[in-house]
């Protein structure tokens, strides 16, 4: 952004992000967006020439640059996109082509990631999951800066201070898009409107196209149903309702859901 800030590293973006995030919400937004660019004032030149009108010119200019989401808030990726220098910024190894909109490919991170099947992703299975995505990106990192960005991941995203990342965590880490189940209200539809949303549904979670749902496809449906009804579940809670599914849905008990199963399930006939 400047030269004042030519030198900040993770711990000191860390600093930053938890200062001006002062309700913990995971934005900089409203008061806290203005008070972040009043202290970027006070880095660009002489604190006697800051008035509220360039407070305000600053930040229309960097928000219009930086806000890729256009909501009016600063998310902790546009932030690290506006203040941290390139190599600095390992906030970079998120990007996606496209974005995260399919619970299922987030399921497949997160089995592969929770390699003990703990339901947490612990700091040391956080810091394989940077080595892969730095590896990924073509980027050599040294053993002392993985561990420090490992340890502002966790510093930033545990919000529970328990030293590990549950489901939820590791969502907004990914910025893991809305609920794709959100958009339907199968209960206030006629019959016919319910098979054309089922359709829909079972097409969507079928990543693999085979007419069943397996794997990650099961997890990743479970996530977005229980969801629903309960905004925050756990790794073991995903589990436990895994289990509970595949006993009600699986009627030819081969570990899949296929789409006729789901459909009596639901109580749409197929």
């Amino acid at each position: 952004m400047d030269c004042a800030l030519d030198n900040l590293d993770a711990a000191g973006f860390l600093q930053i992000w938890q200062h001006f995030d002062a309700d913990d919400n995971g934005y900089i937004e409203g008061k806290e967006l203005d008070a972040f660019f009043r202290h970027m004032m006070t880095k660009l030149g002489p604190m006697d020439n800051i008035t509220e009108e360039k407070v305000q010119q600053l930040k229309t200019r960097f928000m219009s640059a930086y806000d890729v989401t256009a909501d009016g808030r600063l998310q902790i990726q546009e932030l690290a996109n506006m203040i941290l220098p390139e190599d600095e910024n390992f906030l970079l190894i998120f990007r996606r082509e496209a974005p995260l909109d399919n619970s299922v490919e987030f399921m497949k991170i997160w089995r592969k990631y929770d390699a003990d099947s703990s339901g947490y992703i612990s700091a040391a299975e956080l810091k394989g999951f940077l080595y892969d995505l730095f590896k990924h990106h073509k980027k050599d990192v040294s053993s002392d800066k993985l561990d420090e960005y490992t340890d502002a991941m966790m510093n930033i995203f545990d919000k529970n201070k328990d030293g590990r990342l549950d489901l939820n965590d590791l969502a907004r880490i990914l910025a893991l898009q809305e609920n794709f189940l959100l958009q339907f209200k199968i209960d206030a539809n006629s019959l016919e409107e319910r098979r054309r949303d089922f359709e829909k549904i079972f097409t969507h979670y079928d990543v693999s196209k085979t007419g069943a749902l397996e794997g990650p496809e099961v997890d990743g449906f479970v996530k977005d149903m229980m969801e629903l009804v309960r905004p925050s579940i756990s790794g073991s809670e995903l589990d436990q309702f895994r289990v509970v599914l595949l006993r009600h849905c699986d009627i030819n008990k081969d570990g899949k859901i296929q789409r006729n199963e789901l459909a009596l399930c639901l109580g749409v006939k197929p």
